[in-house]
């Protein structure tokens, strides 16, 4: 009864910092990363990529992020 509560949950939250690596790209050009499987997208990166995101906008199903300075 309660299943989508949970599932609508980001293990992210906006303003915050994470360590992350850049998985893949996607069709508009912006790095993949992702935390406990929750995708984000940051923009300027490159697959291989280590970087600390700051998170800048959390939606349903996945978020956005730029690297962090």
């Amino acid at each position: 009864m309660f299943n989508n509560r949970e599932e609508s949950t980001a293990p992210v939250d906006a303003g915050e910092t994470y360590d992350v690596t850049i998985e893949d790209i996607a069709r508009e050009g912006d790095g993949i990363a992702r935390v406990s499987g929750f995708v984000i997208f940051v923009p300027g990166t490159s697959v291989g990529d280590e970087v600390s995101i700051k998170i800048t906008k959390v939606l349903r199903k996945f978020a956005f992020g730029e690297v962090a300075e």
